[in-house]
């Protein structure tokens, strides 16, 4: 694997399940384990799986310009944003090209933490606060376990007084088997969910708690890339695998809008000032593609990066698809034409084995209203 130079306190774990750890954003990650990944897609959506992000990079952002800084980073309106509460949001550059997306959760009055993926986050955050009475600091120790899954909140109301009346996109701070954590009502998974915020030392107590107290109940723990199950058919995109830094456009450079990637709901009404902000509304209308779902014939998934074919032509690629035995449905997050991203338009997937017929779809395909993953009580 290709050398990190970050380390997960969980990274045993991972080697005893099969993993052999390969690389994410600088973190040995679990991308695979020895056994059924099947199995772990039908835990989360039926019952509670948990997963090691910890390769997530945490940002924290404080001092009177804090809230100025992040302001100036992102697409959010962060002044709205009140102590307690998080919000999902998008970083540009000064072409108006997405680098990354994030969670920004406000702490306190001049206190923040972003987290981010593997894109520009933190240099962006960076060159935001030159200048500027704000500490950033980037905090390795803090671990990250996501516990997704209907059976979520039932086994968190065991021990975490008030579980149930924690809103979507809100986090508190608490302890869990003893260990100071914060909770967040987060995830990557279009289920009801939760990320267990702790530090590195007290990962390992926390994973091996959820292994044999979630047992009974059918919670186990489950490979990073089962992700790409969930959000082919939740509508999550996963930079770069869904970007054209991954499938670049011939002499062009890469970088996607926000109004390409179906992301421009990040951006808060009204604002101005975020870096690329005028870039962004000028390439309003000039789109160059969609991301748009395809819904395939069968049950043979599309590959990983398959042609997307129309009259004889290739049109674009599907960056991620699934079969899910559970839902019935044969699905994929595509990259197509923008006249293409209209549900029922005719296609076809040119995987290895061969072509598969499919059609436009809107996303997501799965709880299309977003009830699940926001549902209160």
């Amino acid at each position: 694997m290709t050398a990190s130079w970050r380390f997960s306190t969980l990274a045993d774990r991972h080697r005893a399940l099969g993993s052999e750890l390969e690389d994410w954003s600088g973190m040995g990650t679990a991308w695979s384990y020895d056994k059924d990944q099947e199995e772990e897609y039908l835990a989360i959506r039926t019952k509670a799986g948990f997963m090691d992000v910890s390769g997530l990079k945490k940002v924290h952002v404080a001092g009177p310009h804090a809230s100025h800084v992040i302001d100036r980073a992102v697409t959010r309106d962060i002044e709205k944003l009140r102590p307690g509460r998080s919000t999902y949001a998008c970083m540009l550059n000064d072409e108006g090209k997405f680098i990354d997306d994030c969670v920004i959760y406000r702490m306190g009055p001049n206190s923040f933490m972003v987290v981010h993926g593997s894109g520009q986050g933190h240099e962006q955050l960076t060159m935001a606060a030159t200048g500027r009475d704000v500490s950033l600091r980037f905090d390795d120790n803090l671990h990250d376990i996501s516990l997704q899954g209907p059976l979520a909140v039932e086994f968190l109301d065991k021990y975490v007084d008030s579980i149930r009346q924690l809103n979507y996109f809100n986090h508190t701070q608490t302890m869990l088997f003893d260990c100071p954590v914060m909770i967040s009502r987060t995830g990557y998974s279009g289920e009801r969910g939760y990320e267990l915020f702790c530090r590195g030392q007290d990962a390992p107590k926390i994973w091996d708690t959820l292994v044999t107290e979630g047992a009974a109940m059918g919670i186990i723990p489950t490979r990073f890339t089962t992700l790409d199950l969930l959000r082919a058919e939740s509508y999550l995109l996963f930079f770069p695998y869904d970007n054209s830094d991954m499938y670049p456009f011939e002499n062009e450079k890469h970088g996607d809008t926000l109004w390409e990637l179906g992301l421009d709901f990040t951006v808060s009404p009204g604002k101005t000032g975020f870096r690329g902000c005028e870039e962004h509304m000028r390439l309003k209308g000039k789109e160059r593609f969609k991301i748009y779902g395809v819904l395939l014939d069968g049950t043979e998934p599309a590959d990983e990066g398959a042609p997307l074919m129309k009259d004889g032509k290739q049109v674009g690629i599907v960056t991620v698809g699934m079969y899910s035995t559970l839902n019935k449905h044969n699905v994929g997050i595509a990259r197509m034409p923008v006249d293409c991203a209209v549900d029922g338009v005719a296609m076809s997937v040119k995987n290895a084995s061969g072509d598969i017929a499919c059609q436009a779809h809107s996303m997501p395909f799965y709880d299309p209203q977003k009830k699940i993953r926001s549902a209160k009580g």
